[in-house]
């Protein structure tokens, strides 16, 4: 492995301004027999709750499994360690390795010891678990190529099981099936003799909820993904639209793209800031909640990244979502001057429009925001997307501004890694313990400073991320639907880091990355 130093960051942030990010087909509906009209759909905000039973032997191992020639690594803890452990076939019990046992030392706060336990060598294909003398045994796991792919094909599928306006067949949703919702026309919450069709999109909560400013940071977060590691992002993960020869994340966010352009007043450009479900003697009314500034510039920021990227699978629609776009940003212009809350959306629109259209009020406003507004450390989500999009533009930029940028990028990127290695597990920080929502967010920067410098120690504290996420972590619990023998959804369903809306554009994010790393 080889550590990217401060001299070196401060070395490749110069360079790092040269770096350049290099339709949907029918759907046909069928009717659903005897389902019940159930919404089974992610969280956007989840209560979760991490107190739960410790698992039943303290060795900890990612309960999905490893592929064939990565690194393999398990974590011991107890009062009392071995000095070797074994790896058992589940099928004969035939003992297949054994190790040594790496002492990483002792835990005051525990009271235990930790150590590691190295198994790489272990290649074949199989289910295996591991059993320690005075510990017990583990959790099962496989050894095999391809157990990732498969899982970044279900989070990417996660937007289509959400899908409203449409009916979901068995074809492509299987137990979550179920008729078409939603489709009759909603009141305006200001005036309820004004009635708008704003079906489609995804729902976001039980209800079936629909928020713009939610939709618009998780397409953020999905479109630069692709960008990034674009190869990782394939037409056949089993939606209506694949093998129409555009990847299918890009076919899923045009399902709510198009629920987006709904949203927008065709009068003044102003964007509609969700849909609410209310119960009214039984019956689900749906109500269009009043536009707002915020809503109106995250809508002008993820549609004229999505007009960008679109353009070259289909020029009309693209440039249907770029002209909305820039309507959203005239309604600005005129009323949002005062309204602070929206900013950070404004520049990160301005980032987006400029990088489609290259028109210089767009650059001026993007630039006079970084002025005053410096892209730190605590830089969050929307401003990260939009300082992205600025140094990764084609259009003239400002040298200086994009190398500030980089240069802070890089230090983030050095810091995350720094103390995910210094931790038990290789993965999170102290303070961010218990919080998924900060681990992805934290592989979000380091997946994309790995992209620009392709730094080995950065693939393997992405991957052991991973492995955290899947069972490794001082709960034993794997935090990916349908994987692990300690799955979340026996504690609490809302631990699910596939159910929770924007947690899981962040992990697309972060398999994308590790997916193109082993299959491409």
């Amino acid at each position: 492995m080889r550590r990217c130093n401060l001299h070196r960051i401060k070395k490749m942030a110069a360079a790092f301004f040269v770096f350049l990010l290099t339709g949907c087909a029918a759907i046909q509906e069928e009717e659903i027999p005897d389902t019940e009209n159930t919404i089974t759909s992610m969280e956007a905000e989840p209560e979760l709750s991490y107190e739960v039973p410790a698992s039943s032997a303290n060795i900890f191992i990612n309960q999905l499994g490893y592929i064939k020639d990565g690194k393999k690594v398990a974590v011991f803890c107890g009062k009392k360690l071995p000095e070797e452990f074994q790896v058992i076939r589940k099928d004969t019990g035939e003992t297949v390795f054994t190790g040594y046992l790496e002492n990483k030392g002792y835990d005051e706060r525990l009271q235990e010891y930790n150590s590691y336990g190295d198994f790489s060598a272990l290649c074949e294909a199989g289910l295996y678990y591991i059993e320690a003398p005075l510990i017990g045994q583990s959790y099962s796991f496989q050894i095999e190529d391809g157990l990732y792919e498969n899982i970044f094909k279900e989070a990417c599928k996660q937007y289509y099981y959400n899908r409203c306006g449409m009916t979901l067949t068995k074809q492509y949703a299987n137990g979550v099936a179920h008729n078409a919702c939603h489709t009759g026309k909603a009141v305006l919450m200001e005036d309820e003799s004004v009635s708008l069709d704003v079906s489609g999109g995804w729902h976001q909560d039980e209800k079936g909820s629909k928020n713009v400013v939610l939709a618009a940071r998780s397409i953020g977060v999905m479109l630069l993904s692709y960008e990034l590691y674009g190869d990782s992002f394939t037409d056949e993960i089993g939606i209506p639209e694949s093998g129409n020869g555009i990847p299918d994340l890009l076919d899923e966010i045009k399902y709510e793209a198009d629920w987006l352009l709904k949203m927008q007043d065709g009068e003044t450009g102003a964007v509609y800031s969700g849909v609410e479900i209310y119960e009214q003697n039984g019956i689900d009314k749906v109500c269009v909640e009043p536009a707002d500034g915020k809503s109106t510039m995250a809508f002008a920021m993820a549609l004229a990244k999505f007009g960008y990227l679109y353009q070259e699978y289909d020029g009309n629609y693209a440039a249907q979502c770029l002209a909305a776009a820039e309507y959203a940003w005239k309604y600005a212009d005129l009323n949002l001057q005062e309204e602070a809350e929206a900013e950070e959306w404004r520049f990160a629109a301005a980032a987006e429009l400029y990088r489609a259209k290259g028109r210089q009020s767009f650059h001026k406003y993007v630039t006079g925001y970084l002025a005053r507004e410096a892209c730190g450390e605590n830089v969050n989500d929307v401003v990260f997307l939009g300082c992205v999009t600025y140094i990764c533009t084609k259009q003239p930029v400002k040298l200086e501004v994009c190398e500030e940028i980089a240069n802070t990028l890089m230090l983030r990127a050095e810091k995350i890694a720094r103390e995910a290695s210094g931790t038990l597990f290789l993965a999170g920080t102290e303070s961010a313990r218990n919080d998924n929502q900060e681990l992805l967010r934290n592989m979000m920067y380091l997946t994309t400073v790995d992209h620009m410098i392709t730094n080995k120690e950065y693939d393997s504290v992405i991957e052991n991320h991973l492995h955290y996420f899947l069972g490794r972590n001082e709960k034993s619990i794997s935090y990916i639907d349908n994987v692990g023998e300690g799955n979340y959804r026996t504690i609490d369903e809302s631990m699910g880091i596939m159910k929770q809306f924007e947690a899981n554009s962040k992990l697309i994010f972060m398999l994308s990355e590790i997916v193109g790393e082993h299959y491409h």
